[in-house]
C-alpha cells in the first residue's frame, strides 16, 4: 500500500550552537506567523517567549525542547492550494550538548531542521553535533546564515566551512550528494528579515519579513508521511505537567487516528501493554494549548489520563497494537554525588527540605522527564550518584533544587569510566576556542598540562586564532575559571562529547590549597585583613563558618587552617596605631559552577537555599591531619 502525506502540516526543528539565535528566530517567527493577537505585545509577552523558565531568562540559554505551532497562511501556502492555509510545528531545542537528550527527543518528532549559524562565528562544537543527530536520522536540512548584519560577519566564510562540515559528517555515497544540496537562507531573526540572495557582509536581508524562510521550509521539510491502512501508533516524546489535568503526554502520531475517550494500548518499555482512557486531548495553537476532538497522522499533541506514562512509550490501537522503537539517548560522561546536607549548619533556613527521602523523591521526579540522567546509589543511604551529560546539565539541576528549598551536599564532578578489551577508558570531548592572538601561548600551556591534543590552528587574519583540542573530560573540569583569567574574559570556549580513549594518566587541575576555618564562629574584618595575604578569601564580615568550612584560596599548593574568627583585643591604654585603617579587599563570590569547578577530592559543595559554601569532607582537622599522614607514609614505603 503506496504511503499517504498530510500536505497541511510541517514538523520541523530549530537546531545550532548556543547564542546563535535559535529562540529569536522562533520568536519572530510566532509573530510573523500571527500566534499573537492585536493586543499582545513585545512589552506585554517579554523577548524570546519560548525561554520559559527562570534559569533560561536568567542565563539567556535554551535548557528544555519546546514545542510551538503557527498557523501559516502566507503567499507560499496559499501558492501550494492551501488557502485554509497550514500548521507549521516548530520545536525549539537546547544549544548546549549537555542538554543532548532534548536534541535527540526534539528530532524524534519533526521530519527536517533548520540548521541556524552565526555569520560570524560559523560551525562550532554543538553545530557539529546537532548536525550529525539530524544526518544520522537522514533528514533534510536548510540552512539559515544568522546575524548577517554583524559587523563583523563573513558570511561566503561560513558557507563554506558549513559545507566543510557536511562533507566531515556524511559517509561517501549517493545520499551524501543529496544532503549536501540544501537550501540557504540569509537572515537577521532579531530584525525579523531574511532573504535567499546573499547579502553584503554586515548589511540587512533584501526582504523585510520572514516570508523567504517560510517559503524554503515548506518546500524542502517533506510533509508528515503515513500508512492509511495501519492502526493508531504515537510515540511519546516528552513529558509535561498541569495543575488541573496532572501529568500531560507529548505525543507525534505516526499513523491512525486518536480521539478524546479513546480506549488505546499503551505498550510500556519493559515490554507490557495496558488498556487506557484518553481523558483529555489538547492541541498547540501558539504558545496555548486547546482542547480537540481528534488528531491524526503528522499531528503533536499533548493527552493526559496516564499518570504513570513515560518518554519512549508508545500510543497503539487497543485491538492491533504495535510498539515503536525506544528513543535512545548517547550515554552519561560525568558524575557527580548529590545527598542531604552533613553541614553543622544544616536547617537554619525555615522550611528548607532536608530529609534523605525528600531529596530522593525529587530526583526520582527529574528522572521522568529527563531521559539523558541517571541515578546510582552508593555505599551511603543519603547520598546518590547522578550521571549526566556534562557538568552544566547536572549544575543546572543543583541550581533548581536549591531554588525549590532543597539543602544538598554535592561532589566534585567525576567522570564516567569504561572498560573496553580489559583497559580503563575516558570520555573525550572536542574542544574549540576562540581567542586574541597574544594568549595563544597561554592556552596551549593551560590545555597540555590537562592533556589536551591540538588538532587544528586557523588564524582569519583578524587578530583572533581559532584552536581545536581533543581533551580527556577530566581536563575540562574546572577549566573555564582559569581560561577566562588567562584570557582576560574575552576568549570563547565551547566543547562537546567527541568518544572515549584510553585512560590519559594524572592530570592536576589546580595548583593552589585551600583556607580551611579551623574552629565555628563569626568573621571578623580584623582576621580578614591578616589572611588576604595569604591568598584569596570567599567570605565576607560577619559570615557565620564552622569548622572545616573553606574560606578563601591559598596562594600556595597545600590546604592551610586559619582562625577567620580571630578578634582584637581590647584594652584600656590607646595605642599609637590605633588610627591606622586597613582596607579589606573585596572577596571572591563563588557561584554554584564555580564552587563545584574549584572542589579538590576531598571537597565538597553544601548547598541551601540561601548560600553555597565549600567545604572539606572531612570537617575535623586533627582526623584530616591523621588521614594525609597516613597516605604520606604510605606513598614513602612505596616508594
Amino acid at each position: 500500500m503506496p504511503l499517504s502525506t498530510r500536505a497541511d502540516i510541517r514538523n520541523v526543528a530549530i537546531v545550532a550552537h548556543v547564542d546563535h539565535g535559535k529562540t529569536t528566530l522562533v520568536d519572530k517567527m510566532l509573530w510573523q506567523g500571527g500566534a499573537f493577537d492585536a493586543r499582545q505585545t513585545v512589552a506585554t509577552t517579554g523577548e524570546r517567549v519560548m525561554d520559559s523558565g527562570d534559569l533560561e531568562r536568567e542565563k539567556g540559554i535554551t535548557i528544555l525542547a519546546k514545542n510551538t505551532a503557527i498557523h501559516y497562511n502566507g503567499p507560499s501556502a496559499v501558492a501550494a492550494g492551501l488557502t485554509d492555509g497550514m500548521t507549521i510545528n516548530i520545536i525549539d531545542t537546547p544549544g548546549h550538548a549537555d542538554f543532548g537528550g532534548e536534541v535527540e527527543r526534539g528530532l524524534s518528532m519533526v521530519d527536517g531542521v533548520v540548521l541556524l549559524v552565526d555569520a560570524s562565528e560559523g560551525p562550532l562544537p554543538q553545530t557539529r553535533f546537532v548536525l550529525r543527530k539530524a544526518l544520522a536520522a537522514k533528514m533534510p536540512v536548510v540552512l539559515c546564515i544568522n546575524k548577517v548584519d554583524r559587523p563583523d560577519a563573513r558570511i561566503a566564510e561560513v558557507v563554506d566551512e558549513v559545507y566543510e562540515l557536511f562533507m566531515d559528517l556524511l559517509d561517501s555515497g549517493s545520499d551524501s550528494e543529496a544532503a549536501l544540496d540544501f537550501p540557504i537562507v540569509y537572515a537577521s531573526a532579531k530584525a525579523g528579515r531574511a532573504s535567499l540572495e546573499r547579502p553584503a557582509d554586515g548589511a540587512l536581508p533584501a526582504e523585510d519579513n520572514l516570508e523567504p524562510l517560510f517559503s524554503t521550509i515548506l518546500e524542502t521539510i517533506p510533509a508528515p508521511t503515513y500508512d492509511p491502512t495501519a492502526p493508531l501508533q504515537a510515540h511519546v516524546t516528552n513529558l509535561d505537567s498541569s495543575n488541573f489535568l496532572g501529568r500531560l503526554a507529548l505525543l507525534r502520531v505516526h499513523n491512525g487516528t486518536i480521539r478524546k475517550g479513546q480506549q488505546v494500548a499503551w505498550c510500556k518499555h519493559d515490554g507490557s501493554i495496558e488498556q487506557v482512557k484518553i481523558t483529555e486531548l489538547l492541541i498547540t495553537e501558539g504558545l496555548e494549548r486547546v482542547p480537540a476532538a481528534e488528531a491524526g497522522p503528522g499531528d503533536i499533541i499533548a493527552i493526559a489520563g496516564i499518570p504513570e506514562i513515560m518518554i519512549g512509550d508508545t500510543l497503539a490501537d487497543a485491538d492491533d497494537p504495535r510498539p515503536l522503537p525506544l528513543i535512545t539517548v548517547d550515554e552519561p560522561a560525568i558524575s557527580m554525588t548529590i545527598g542531604t546536607n552533613t553541614s553543622p549548619m544544616v536547617g537554619r533556613v525555615r522550611g528548607s527540605k532536608v530529609t534523605a527521602r525528600m531529596v530522593k523523591d525529587r530526583l526520582d521526579r527529574e528522572l521522568v522527564g529527563n531521559v539523558s540522567l541517571r541515578v546510582l546509589p552508593t555505599e551511603r543511604p543519603d547520598t546518590w550518584e547522578v550521571q549526566g551529560r556534562g557538568e552544566l546539565a547536572l549544575a543546572i539541576l543543583v541550581e533548581q533544587m536549591r531554588r525549590e528549598g532543597y539543602e544538598l551536599t554535592v561532589g566534585k564532578p567525576q567522570v564516567v569510566i569504561r572498560h573496553v578489551d580489559g583497559k580503563v577508558h575516558e570520555p573525550t570531548e572536542r574542544l574549540t576556542i576562540d581567542t586574541p592572538e597574544e594568549y595563544l601561548g597561554a592556552i596551549t600551556q593551560i590545555l597540555a598540562s590537562r592533556k589536551g591534543r591540538m588538532e587544528q590552528m586557523t588564524n582569519h587574519g583578524t587578530g583572533w586564532v581559532r584552536m581545536e583540542f581533543v581533551v580527556p573530560s577530566r581536563g575540562l573540569i574546572g577549566f573555564r575559571t582559569e581560561f577566562l583569567t588567562e584570557t582576560r574574559g574575552t576568549g570563547i570556549a565551547n566543547h562537546v562529547f567527541e568518544g572515549y580513549e584510553p585512560w590519559h594518566g594524572e592530570i592536576k587541575t589546580r595548583t593552589s590549597g585551600s583556607l580551611v576555618s579551623d574552629r565555628s564562629g563569626v568573621v571578623t574584618a580584623y582576621a580578614m585583613v591578616n589572611l588576604q595575604e595569604r591568598g584569596t578569601l570567599f567570605t565576607e564580615p560577619t559570615t557565620e563558618v564552622y569548622e572545616g568550612m573553606i574560606v578563601g584560596e591559598n596562594s600556595r599548593a597545600d590546604d592551610m587552617d586559619v582562625n577567620i574568627t580571630k578578634e582584637k583585643k581590647l584594652t584600656n591604654v590607646r595605642a599609637s596605631s590605633s588610627d591606622n585603617f586597613e582596607k579589606i579587599v573585596p572577596p571572591r563570590k563563588l557561584s554554584l559552577e564555580q564552587s563545584l569547578e574549584f572542589c579538590r577530592e576531598d571537597e565538597c559543595v553544601e548547598v541551601t537555599p540561601d548560600a553555597v559554601r565549600i567545604r572539606k569532607v572531612v570537617l575535623d582537622g586533627h582526623e584530616r591531619a591523621r588521614t594525609a599522614a597516613r597516605v604520606r607514609a604510605a606513598a614513602k614505603a612505596e616508594g
